[in-house]
């Protein structure tokens, strides 16, 4: 009797296991059906993404790529004109300075040349200055000479 009073009254284990279950049961089933769920939604999700989006994505991004190549080799080409045009300007800028180096070069020789005659002119001059003062000097000695003889 005590056995049977103590088990009705104190021993709550199969009570307990029997909610356990219970609730594992019921826990399982919910979450079995949630996650049947999730999963059938995943699978609808990669089918509509492998049928509609990837082909939509590849055809836009084909369509992108060839536009942004396309306007890659429209600048590659303008960017190519401008340096050539850059280097035509810049061997303009070097011929119109080696054209105006040989000028300055010219002018300078040409300079030079005139200083030359025109050293050689006053070189000249003097030479025949320095004759007639030599001269005007050796008349002024015969002509002292003639009044020192008084």
């Amino acid at each position: 009797d005590v056995g049977e009073i103590y088990s009705r009254l104190l021993d709550h284990r199969p009570v307990i296991q029997g909610e356990i279950r219970y609730f594992v049961k019921e826990f399982e089933e919910k979450r079995g059906l949630r996650e049947l769920r999730v999963l059938e939604n995943l699978k609808n999700t990669i089918f509509e993404t492998n049928e509609h989006v990837l082909p939509k994505c590849e055809q836009a991004m084909h369509d992108n790529l060839n536009e942004a190549f396309k306007r890659l080799q429209a600048a590659n080409d303008m960017i190519n004109r401008l340096q050539e045009r850059e280097h035509e300007e810049r061997k303009l800028q070097m011929d119109k300075l080696m054209a105006r180096e040989e000028k300055r070069i010219a002018h300078w020789e040409e300079f030079m040349k005139e200083q030359q005659s025109k050293q050689a002119e006053v070189d000249e001059e003097h030479r025949k200055a320095v004759e007639r003062l030599k001269e005007q000097y050796s008349e002024m000695e015969k002509e002292l000479a003639k009044y020192v003889s008084f």
